[in-house]
């Protein structure tokens, strides 16, 4: 599979997994989550949907950008999505799934997955202005 049909594929399913989450969240977990964790939910719908359009743009760049540099801006878009917004889901609705003792992991995961996020857009600011 080449570099801009993977990145299109990823973007694509991850907008479409952040549209599922978002609906979930607004209808079946608004009863089941308090206040604070429903708008932690919600900011990880939204920080993956943001980076699912930042991947799918970033597809669109092959050709403009090394191989390399996409693919590595879309790779850092994607671990993030997966750290940051994937552990803000599981921190969320940690009750629900009865692992509270997690919290230790997740906590100093999401920050991580935030510096993924940064590095892509930094190593995207970077490629674009070397080519």
């Amino acid at each position: 599979m080449n570099i801009q049909k993977f990145l299109l594929a990823a973007g694509a399913i991850s907008g479409t997994l952040s549209v599922i989450l978002g609906a979930f969240g607004a209808h079946a977990l608004k009863t089941k989550l308090n206040p604070d964790m429903l708008q932690v939910f919600e900011t990880g719908v939204r920080y993956q949907f943001y980076h699912s359009l930042a991947i799918l743009m970033t597809a669109l760049l092959v050709g403009k950008l090394s191989s390399s540099q996409t693919m590595g801006v879309g790779l850092f878009f994607i671990a993030g999505i997966i750290l940051f917004s994937g552990s803000l889901y599981l921190l969320s609705c940690r009750e629900i799934l009865n692992i509270e003792s997690w919290k230790k992991v997740l906590g100093p995961i999401t920050p991580l997955g935030g510096i993924l996020f940064v590095a892509g857009w930094l190593m995207l600011a970077i490629s674009a202005l070397k080519n």
